[in-house]
């Protein structure tokens, strides 16, 4: 892999990623001829909510970023003449630049765009294998960067898609967020850990149990909620999925980040990873709608969301990395919202058993 940086107009880092050492090295030294004035650090502020215990973003600079724009202002294209873009070279494989309008910036800590393809039209789904390990590296690279400022305590790499999950930019890409506190899910996480280890010991005595461990392989020993499973990786639908379709998937192996996931594993995610997204892509493929009808859907929306461990926190090795993927579509033509219940109480209400979107899953399998 070769990684080249350079500079935005305004002095915003962005990184290219090759596949090759040679891969296109001579477009990446575009410069950005857009006038932007030099970046200033947006003010960002952490808020502790002292009744929940959450901690809350402050980004009222948000307000102006990009909503929606049409396919020929997209920021995320590569430039051409005439339309320089967030992008300065005219083609790249993977690109990675700090958000022009983060939700946290300096101190509090730092936002990040990763672009998928310069395809506009194209998405994660339809990458090829090489490209999808591309990313996959390039998601642990920039973990490994970004822990390393001395103000981040977690990193989280992430896609939204759809424009019903409230995706405002059409192009391909993901996001990565690295934050000055421990994230609220993961010390819940966390935290159900400790107490299942403090309660559960090893069949043999020998000491106290993983709470990760334990979750794969009672799905494994049921087997209903198996999606795929492989050498190296496990998916299913947990026993107790907030979302109408929601996979969780594992490595066979537990690591708690990014940085530790093995060469076996890595070699094979892209297989599971894009079997996963297409069959998404074909859940609702020639359901009926309301009407009784077949209808013509857009791709899933979804979100994929990878968990990693907290960084300089002592607990982190009874972590388990992994992947959680979910969709807001419950059925064709029909969105699971939010309502008072999820909303206001944070109690989720699944109108489809877990069961039956495993099945569902396991039946739009690739041939």
């Amino acid at each position: 892999m070769r990684k080249t940086a350079a500079k935005l107009a305004d002095g915003r880092e962005i990184l290219y990623y090759d596949l090759h050492d040679n891969g296109g090295a001579g477009l990446r030294d575009a410069p950005d001829p857009r006038p932007l004035p030099p970046a200033t650090p947006p003010v960002t502020e952490v808020r502790h909510d002292e009744i929940l215990g959450d901690d809350v973003v402050i980004a009222s600079h948000r307000q102006t970023r990009t909503f929606l724009p049409p396919t020929e202002a997209c920021p995320l294209c590569p430039s051409s003449p005439g339309r320089p873009t967030e992008i300065p070279a005219s083609d790249y494989e993977v690109a990675v630049f700090e958000n022009r309008f983060p939700s946290l910036a300096g101190p509090a800590g730092r936002c990040e765009v990763v672009c998928f393809t310069p395809d506009h039209h194209a998405s994660f789904a339809g990458l090829t294998d090489a490209r999808a390990a591309l990313v996959l590296a390039v998601w642990t690279d920039r973990t490994a960067e970004l822990a390393a400022l001395p103000s981040v305590r977690q990193v989280f790499c992430f896609e939204n898609r759809g424009e019903e999950i409230g995706v405002t930019l059409g192009h391909p890409h993901g996001q990565i967020y690295a934050y000055p506190f421990v994230t609220p899910r993961t010390e819940r996480m966390l935290a159900s850990a400790a107490a299942h280890a403090a309660t559960h010991a090893t069949r043999t005595g020998g000491g106290p149990r993983n709470l990760f461990d334990d979750v794969v392989a009672a799905e494994h020993e049921d087997g209903r909620r198996i999606v795929l499973a492989t050498d190296h990786w496990t998916a299913f639908v947990p026993y107790a999925a907030h979302w109408p379709y929601e996979v969780h998937l594992y490595p066979r192996r537990r690591v708690p980040d990014l940085l530790a996931l093995g060469d076996a594993a890595r070699t094979e995610f892209p297989q599971v990873y894009l079997e996963l997204l297409r069959r998404f892509d074909r859940i609702f493929d020639g359901r009926e709608g309301g009407d009784g009808h077949s209808t013509a859907l857009p791709p899933t929306p979804y979100v994929s969301a990878w968990h990693q461990a907290p960084f300089q926190d002592p607990r982190r090795s009874e972590f388990a990395l992994h992947l959680e993927l979910f969709t807001v579509r419950r059925a064709p033509g029909k969105l699971k919202f939010l309502a008072g219940s999820e909303s206001g109480m944070n109690v989720f209400i699944n109108d489809v058993p877990p069961e039956a979107a495993a099945e569902r899953l396991r039946e739009v399998a690739s041939e």
